[in-house]
């Protein structure tokens, strides 16, 4: 059989979950994971007591990942927050209203180069290699259940319906502040990573226009929204990207009488620039880059937008009743007689509802956990100015280490900085798409894992080099061999008329 995906492959796979988590547990063993030789050894502090090596915010794709990874390493004293219940973390069955993923369902995402637990495993182990032949794209809800068998699978702790409210710290450690049910509590981490998702330094951005419009008529798409109660109304979508479509397309789903998709741009986007680029040499080799060069890139991709899915516009296009409007840009906006009035570049529009899908954006301000950090942090801004004066969207956006740690604007000023950990959708103007999207999250994730493990062992120099010193277990007892006292035979002969 010819597989969708890839070449001829004989059905030889495990013909259920059980038996592919027995064929996972083999990898694992055979691969030592985890080590059989813990490396690190606990530590505290005076104010925050026993210490993790390592806090991960965040328990969605990036935070397992980068969980996983650091694991396989040896470092398992780390724990996972995620203000989320079990099973909900991340986008996937809250705000992301897509049918299917974009990426090509043949990507191994956060599996870290272990083939029995790829998604297409897991989904083979269930349904057969014949349905995985006939998969175009994976669906999202699907998505999210592998998620949850993965999280099972790379066994971590992790803490859920648990909200990081501060995070500060010292020289020594960093300070996290976790509320919860049971109440606040403060903890202290050797290193903490951020893996919150897109929207992880900032929030929903909502164009001044509608930001003081009666919230009875609208809603980002970011936020829930009861498309049960669209039924009948006409709708405006603001936006023509992913979310936009994906938005509309749950309006004219749920009984809409019309859709109208509002864009400033005299057409839909069309080509996806950043497929141009995409490879294995950007994800490791964007970092090496230039600032001037880095920015030059998220620019261009910024710059031309990117498509959505054919698959989310041919979801909206084919009802009757959906209508693209290009050129318009809104310019006021109002209630009046129970309807949203648009002043725009076509002239006066008026709907029932508006859904506001105008992406996320890094706004420190929006996120007072972090307010500690973001006083503190290098800022691309700090850094770089674009040479041909263009506006810099990006300033706002950490500019990180080699390890995706942040960096300190004022060297000396706040050293606890460097320990702290930027795997969110914001990285990806340091390192690339290594953070948030399936194609390279593996990437990202073993780059920040060895980033750490390497820090950790560095930073417990005295402890290694004491460790080195009083290591005296034999490799030979002295029984595997004998001196030899008796050197005559290795004498050299006299030479001839010597005495």
């Amino acid at each position: 059989m010819r597989a969708k995906h890839g070449a001829a492959t004989p059905d030889v796979g495990p013909r259920n979950l059980a038996e592919l988590e027995a064929r996972l547990a083999r990898d694992l063993e055979l691969l030592l994971v985890p080590p059989p030789k813990p490396w690190l050894e606990a530590r505290a502090h005076p104010k925050w007591g026993a210490l993790l090596d390592v806090a991960i915010v965040g328990a969605g794709m990036a935070g397992l990942a980068a969980a996983f990874a650091l694991k396989r390493l040896g470092v398992r004293n780390l724990c996972l927050f995620d203000r989320s219940a079990a099973g909900s973390e991340g986008p996937w069955v809250t705000y992301a209203r897509m049918q299917t993923l974009r990426s090509p369902p043949e990507l191994v995402g956060p599996a870290l180069g272990l083939a029995n637990l790829t998604f297409r495993a897991w989904f083979e182990a269930q349904f057969g290699a014949a349905q995985w032949s006939l998969v175009h794209r994976i669906a999202r809800v699907q998505w999210m259940e592998y998620l949850r068998w993965y999280r099972r699978m790379i066994d971590v702790a992790v803490v859920n319906g648990a909200e990081v409210t501060d995070i500060a710290g010292d020289g020594e450690a960093v300070a996290v502040t976790v509320r919860s049910a049971a109440g606040a509590r403060r903890l202290g981490a050797r290193r903490v990573v951020l893996a919150t998702g897109r929207d992880g330094l900032g929030g929903p951005y909502v164009p001044a226009v509608f930001r003081a419009l009666d919230k009875r008529y609208w809603a980002h798409a970011s936020e829930d929204i009861d498309f049960a109660a669209l039924r009948g109304k006409t709708v405006g979508v603001i936006g023509a990207g992913a979310s936009a479509v994906d938005n509309a397309a749950e309006a004219l789903e749920a009984g809409a009488l019309r859709v109208g998709m509002l864009m400033r741009r005299a057409d839909v986007p069309r080509v996806n620039r950043g497929m141009g680029i995409g490879s294995p040499g950007m994800w490791h080799g964007f970092v090496r880059l230039s600032d001037a060069e880095r920015w030059s890139i998220v620019q261009h991709i910024a710059d031309r937008a990117i498509p959505p899915p054919r698959d989310s516009m041919r979801r909206c296009s084919r009802h009757a009743n959906f209508s693209i409007i290009a050129r318009c840009a809104a310019h006021k906006a109002e209630v009046a007689d129970g309807r949203v009035r648009l002043a725009t570049s076509r002239g006066e529009l008026a709907f029932d509802y508006l859904l506001v899908c105008t992406g996320l954006r890094v706004d420190w301000p929006r996120r007072p956990e972090l307010a500690a950090l973001a006083r503190e942090v290098l800022l691309w801004g700090d850094r770089f100015t674009p040479s041909r004066g263009d506006a810099f969207e990006q300033a706002d956006h950490p500019f990180l280490g080699a390890d995706l740690e942040f960096l300190e604007k004022q060297p000396g000023a706040a050293p606890w900085v460097g320990r702290v950990h930027c795997f969110t959708f914001p990285a990806f103007m340091s390192h690339g798409p290594i953070s948030g999207d399936v194609p390279a999250i593996s990437v990202g994730a073993e780059r920040l894992a060895m980033g750490i493990a390497a820090a950790l062992f560095a930073e417990d120099y005295d402890r290694n080099w004491a460790r080195l010193l009083a290591w005296n277990t034999p490799e030979l007892t002295g029984e595997d061999y004998a001196l030899d006292e008796q050197l005559a035979k290795f004498r050299p002969k006299p030479a001839i008329g010597e005495a």
